[in-house]
């Protein structure tokens, strides 16, 4: 019997609706080949939105996404709505909503793609950024006091529970052992200073580890992660952290592998319904330009074929991008790239086609 998969797509702001569009132009290629078959759900949520209708996402909604396999995003952001009303109201709306704890990054260097990097290549550029997507100070934990006077008190705090921390912590061992490559975990933290949250992700870590002594393990500051990510990104193999630091670290990680352009990640509840998405932004001023480079968004597709189980099928998706970006490409970044958008999107497609 083929198999069938219920996909909320959420095309977003900006390009991401341009980009998507590539996205499932990929995934129909790919499911062609494949035996599985997929169904699309359009979801208008985003910034158009809300200035039309003051509303964000409501209850209707999460209950269609509920009984989707995955939801595949294109970007939230728009120049006319305040930064943190869209931020908040869907995008992490959506990942507390269906407890997508894990934020998942890979990062990975393919040839053809340059780095700022000097002197690392593909083979010192591939690994993997686990961050806590639930917890930190992205809770909204906190407040004001005597807000707009000059004694004015603001408070954000940091909110990590032990079974937050070992349920990340435990995904990224696991996560380690299947990727089954330097088979090295490192703890990205800050417990000099951050000495209450730290101290109780470093037990944690500590204390996981004893069931996986297959999995080598080591600890940095993330100051220092930022310093051997630009100088021996080779060192890396999967990194775990909190929230916040993900946050900064991955973006970081987005620039050594060549850009936004390429930067694909996941919001991920593994036994739940996960959200599949390119990093970057709306990039509204290329909206409609059709320039943006689709490649993020066609990785991000790759990962949610990965995590529904369809292995090969992603496989076929990553190997068609390898070609692109060795053999087409002039440049990931937009209106680089020598291709238009759709350009791109179709050029996967053809070897997806053409493959094996």
């Amino acid at each position: 019997m083929t198999k069938k998969y219920n996909i909320a797509v959420i095309p977003g702001d900006g390009t991401g609706p341009e980009v998507v569009a590539e996205g499932i132009k990929v995934l129909d290629a790919v499911s062609m080949k494949s035996n599985f078959r997929l169904s699309y759900q359009n979801f208008n949520l985003g910034g158009e939105h809300y200035k039309n209708t003051g509303e964000l996402v409501n209850d209707t909604v999460f209950e269609s996404l509920s009984r989707s396999d995955a939801i595949y995003l294109g970007a939230i952001g728009h120049p006319d709505v305040k930064p943190g009303i869209l931020e908040k109201g869907i995008l992490l709306k959506l990942r507390f909503h269906f407890d997508q704890y894990i934020n998942l990054r890979p990062v990975k260097l393919y040839e053809g793609v340059e780095t700022p990097l000097k002197n690392k290549g593909p083979e010192h550029i591939d690994f993997v950024v686990i961050r806590e997507n639930t917890e930190g100070l992205y809770t909204g934990a906190g407040g004001f006091l005597k807000k707009g006077t000059p004694d004015e008190v603001a408070i954000q705090e940091s909110i990590n529970t032990r079974k937050g921390v070992e349920r990340c912590i435990r995904y990224a061992f696991e996560y380690c052992r299947k990727r089954n490559k330097r088979k090295k975990l490192t703890l990205c933290g800050k417990t000099n200073v951050l000495t209450y949250a730290f101290d109780l992700w470093e037990r944690t870590f500590m204390d996981v580890a004893k069931e996986y002594p297959d999995i080598k393990t080591d600890y940095a500051n993330v100051d220092a992660i930022c310093m051997w990510m630009v100088k021996n990104p080779e060192w890396f193999d999967v990194i775990v952290t909190d929230n916040m630091f993900g946050d900064i670290i991955s973006d970081l990680a987005a620039m050594i592998q060549g850009g936004m352009g390429i930067a694909a990640g996941a919001n991920i509840n593994p036994s739940g319904v996960s959200m599949f998405e390119p990093i970057g932004g709306s990039a509204p001023k290329y909206t409609g330009k059709h320039v943006i480079n689709p490649i993020a968004t066609i990785l991000a597709a790759q990962i949610m074929l990965e995590t529904i189980g369809e292995q090969k099928a992603a496989a076929k998706i990553e190997d068609a991008v390898k070609k692109v970006l060795r053999d087409d490409l002039k440049d990931v970044a937009a209106g680089k790239m020598g291709y238009t958008t759709q350009e791109v999107g179709d050029l996967v497609k053809k070897y997806i086609v053409n493959s094996e």
